[in-house]
Parts: C-alpha cells; sequence; structure tokens
C-alpha cells in the first residue's frame, strides 16, 4: 500500500521555493527528494518553482541532473516516470549568488517576478537557509533589500538549527531576523518534531482514554529518552568540535522530545496552542544552580578507542580535524525535573551519544509497579509495565505487561505487544522533511519552534555549560562501541531505576503475544 492512498492529497499554496546552500549536503540527501515525494503525491502542484542558490556556477540542466541523481539516491520514490519526471524538472533554475552583495538579490527578484509568471504564482515566497547560522543575518537584510519582500503574497523564512551557540547568541541572531521578518514569518526548523512517532505522541496521549488518566507522578515512575547513534563524527570534526553532543542534540531534539511527553492538553486546536504548552514544561524544568548540581545530575563523556562487530574503532582525539587534547563531550547524560503539578518526584533521563551499540530514538515511559506484599507481587518478582515509543529507526509502539504463563498455576510471566508502522508490508511513510516543508508552505507552524521555546532551551542547557568550562576536566571516556560510562548508569541507579533496552534489544524472559511482533 502507498502512504499517499492513505489520505487525500491536498495542494499547498504556489510559491517560490528558494533553496539557499542547493549545492550543498542537506538539499541533496533531504530536500530535494522531500520535495519530489511532494510533488508525486499531489502536495505540490504545477504552480511552483525552486531556485537553487550557491557560490558556485551551476547551468540550470546542471542542476536538475543534480536533483535527478538526489532523487535515485535518496528518495522513498524514484523518477522511473520520464514524463512526470520532466514535469517536475522544468520548476527547477539555479542562480549563482554571492549572499553579502545586495545585486545579487535584486537580479534574484527578477528572476522571481518571471517564475511568477510563468507558473502563475501570486506572489508567495518562501527562503530555505541551508546555511551556517551567522549567514542567517546578512540574508534576511539583502532579501530585503533586493526588493525580494514586496511581492503581493506570503514571505517565510524556514532556518535550520544550530540557532546560536547560546542565550545569548540565539538572542542577537533573533534580534537580526526581527528586523526583516515577523515572529510568524519564521520558521525554525527541528526535523525530529517531523517524525511520525514524534508527531503521535500527542495522538497517543490525547486519543485513548486508558493513557492519558495514567499520565501523572501518581502512575509513573521515570521516562528515559534515548538518542544514540553508532557513528563517530565522521567528516564533521571541525563542526562538532566546537559544539558537542549537548548543543548538538540536547537543546534542540533531546528537549523537544521531552516537551512532547510532559505538556499538557493544548487548550485549543491550533499550532500556537501545542506551542504555549511546550513552552510551560521549559519553564518548569528544574535549573541547576551550581557546578555541584550539574555534577550530581549530568554526566559529560567522550569516546575512546573501543570496537564494534571486532572492527576496532577510533577514539574521539584521533578524528580527522579534532584537536588531540579535546575535551569535547561526545556523550551525555542527565536526570531532569519538571517541577510542575502533573509531574512533581518523576524524574526524566536523557542521554545522547555517538559511537553508541545500536542507532535509535526511543522513549520509554516505566509505570510504577504495584504494591509490593499483595497477591502476585508477594509471590513473584513483578517487572513493571512499560511503554516504549520508537522513533528512529523502527516506528512504532511497544508494551510490556505481565500475564500468567499459560499451563502454569498462576505462574506470572512478562509478556509484550508490539505495533510496528515500519514494518507494515508495502508501507511508506513520509520523511521528516516531506512533512515540515508542506507544513511551512501551508502556514501551519505546529511542529517548528518559536523564539520562546528556543530561549528557555538555551536558559537551561547553559547552566550546564558553564559548569562544564569552570571544571573543564570533569570529563568521563567510555569506549567506543559501549552504552557509555558508568557513570551514566549510577544516575538511575542512585534513584533505585536503570536503563531499558532499546532497539529491540528486550530481555530474554519475555513472552511476544501471537502476532504482535514483526
Amino acid at each position: 500500500m502507498n502512504y499517499a492512498n492513505t489520505q487525500e492529497a491536498v495542494a499547498a499554496e504556489g510559491a517560490v521555493f528558494y533553496l539557499f546552500g542547493a549545492t550543498g549536503d542537506l538539499a541533496r540527501r533531504k530536500l530535494f527528494p522531500a520535495l519530489f515525494s511532494l510533488y508525486k503525491e499531489g502536495k505540490l502542484g504545477e504552480q511552483f518553482a525552486v531556485v537553487g542558490l550557491a557560490r558556485r556556477p551551476r547551468t540550470n540542466e546542471q542542476f536538475r541532473e543534480d536533483v535527478y541523481e538526489s532523487i535515485n539516491e535518496f528518495c522513498r520514490y524514484k523518477a522511473k516516470d520520464a514524463d512526470m519526471w520532466n514535469r517536475f524538472a522544468q520548476h527547477f533554475v539555479y542562480m549563482p549568488l554571492d549572499i553579502h552583495n545586495v545585486d545579487g538579490f535584486r537580479e534574484l527578484d527578477r528572476l522571481s517576478g518571471e517564475l511568477d509568471k510563468k507558473f502563475d504564482i501570486k506572489g508567495n515566497r518562501l527562503f530555505y537557509l541551508a546555511l551556517a547560522p551567522e549567514l542567517f543575518g546578512p540574508v534576511s537584510f539583502n532579501l530585503k533589500g533586493g526588493g525580494l519582500l514586496e511581492s503581493p503574497g506570503w514571505h517565510r523564512l524556514v532556518i535550520e538549527k544550530p540557532f546560536g551557540y547560546d542565550l545569548d547568541s540565539a538572542r542577537k541572531l533573533n534580534e537580526q531576523l526581527s528586523q526583516v521578518f515577523n515572529e510568524e514569518e519564521i520558521y525554525r526548523i527541528d526535523h525530529y518534531l517531523g517524525k511520525e512517532m514524534v508527531q503521535n505522541i500527542q495522538v497517543l496521549r490525547f486519543a485513548n482514554a486508558f493513557f492519558e488518566p495514567l499520565w501523572n507522578n501518581q502512575h509513573i515512575a521515570n521516562v528515559q529518552i534515548t538518542l544514540s547513534e553508532t557513528v563517530g563524527v565522521e567528516e564533521r570534526g571541525g563542526y562538532y568540535d566546537n559544539s558537542g553532543a549537548l548543543r548538538d542534540m540536547g537543546q534542540n531534539h533531546m528537549l523537544q522530545m521531552l516537551t512532547m511527553i510532559a505538556m499538557e492538553p493544548p487548550s485549543r486546536l491550533h499550532p500556537e496552542g501545542l506551542r504555549d504548552e511546550k513552552v510551560k514544561v521549559l519553564r518548569s524544568l528544574r535549573k541547576y544552580n551550581s557546578s555541584d548540581e550539574v555534577r550530581q545530575n549530568v554526566v559529560r563523556a567522550q569516546y575512546a578507542e573501543g570496537n564494534q562487530g571486532g572492527k576496532p574503532l577510533p577514539a574521539y582525539r584521533q578524528e580527522e580535524s579534532v584537536p588531540a587534547d579535546s575535551m569535547t563531550e561526545t556523550y551525555f547524560a542527565a536526570k531532569v525535573m519538571v517541577d510542575n503539578f502533573r509531574w512533581a518526584g518523576v524524574p526524566f533521563f536523557i542521554r545522547t551519544g555517538k559511537r553508541l551499540p545500536v542507532k535509535t530514538t526511543e522513549v520509554v515511559i516505566e509505570f510504577k509497579n504495584v504494591p509490593e506484599n499483595v497477591l502476585f507481587a508477594k509471590r513473584h518478582d513483578l517487572g513493571p509495565n512499560l511503554l516504549v515509543i520508537r522513533v528512529n529507526p523502527m516506528e512504532g509502539i511497544y508494551i510490556k505487561i505481565n500475564a500468567k504463563r499459560p499451563g502454569s498455576d498462576n505462574e506470572v510471566q512478562p509478556v509484550a505487544m508490539e505495533f510496528c508502522q515500519s514494518c507494515q508490508v508495502g508501507i511508506n511513510t513520509p520523511e521528516a522533511y516531506e512533512l515540515l516543508i508542506y507544513d511551512a508552505a501551508r502556514g501551519d507552524s505546529t511542529y517548528f519552534t518559536r523564539w520562546d521555546e528556543v530561549a528557555q532551551a538555551w536558559s537551561f542547557v547553559d547552566r550546564i555549560a558553564q559548569a562544564w568550562r569552570e571544571n573543564p576536566n570533569d570529563l568521563q571516556f567510555y569506549p567506543a562501541g559501549s552504552w557509555g560510562p558508568e557513570r551514566s548508569k549510577r544516575l538511575l541507579a542512585d534513584e533505585g531505576f536503570h536503563w531499558w533496552p532499546v532497539n529491540g534489544q528486550e530481555e530474554d524472559n519475555v513472552i511476544w503475544v501471537k502476532g504482535s511482533k514483526s
């Protein structure tokens, strides 16, 4: 079955899409495939144009060939239909541009007028900046100076993370953008918010009567969020050494998933309703007030030499473009408390790192156990019930409950049930960038981050970063291919918990309900 056939395809309003950084890796791997998928599914009509922008010279034909190769390598659909490909390709043009030269933007404005007439576009403009954050301001000023914001339609700016390096730099960047665009015109992408199972969290919570009444500190013991990668820094050593796991993953992906789990039901079916509730969660995060509190609640580590599957792996400090004495963390774990009425006392454990055993993104909700010394709990060592939301690479929901072992005299056995969305035969689910580009083209900002979200997240993360600067030697090491330093285990053990297995690595004694395991 084709995912497109499960819902009515509604074409977004026509617009000119400007892809700044069109010769870069993000455009090749994500943006071109996303646009092709939207076109194939009828979510882009014929009233659109895509202008690729970068410094290097390129003809329209060369640019279209780049797009074609990108689609056939990375897209979930392939450009097999020649007629459809030719119709799609005619919407793509390329223009070399020096983003520091406003005259080039004036020429871009003239080209835009021609594309408006050719494709019957009403002056709508979507500017996608796949560029370094320090270029967001100059590009925005030149868009205004070049006349591109004087067209009669709407204007939207889509920008990638990272949004700043800390709260001060993010605030300065936002001040620059605010001189040109209104807040409702700025779409800050966190691609994790475009993932199917992240968006499914609110449906799971608010559309099921047996979950929401239990979604509080009376019934939940702890929440664990894992975002693990098997790769090292690869060719990104120079960038990563100036970022680290905290800024690269913690300030955005990790905290965004935490807000989706912890937020209250939105008061209205409107993008601002959901975003208001996420901001309330971020404001409720317990701040670490000293270096000692950071040391007690946050683990910082870097991968050393190790192996995986018998293959030796280098240490982070041996990677290309990484200083031999680097103190940058490639792993961090933290105990986070949400101090509001619903979650008071429930620890949220988050961890992310490179060179870990498996690639996965999962949320584990561990429910409180039944009372001790009562009925079955008195006779058996009952494990807690688990609800696991699998985001990537597997997509689905896993539930572990206790049940009677068949044929026994009331012997209790853990039983697992699973809905595996990505395992369904023939399903072809949308990629995160497809959903987000489609939303931006329709003016739906639900799954984009608002400025006050960004500011609150940086306010929380900056205290951790400051403590690390004050104690630069407080860095643990873990073998590449392991689950991180021992201190990350103690983080949970001190509270009477442990990290649950992820990515399908369930305990051996769990029985699968027939038909539930794909």
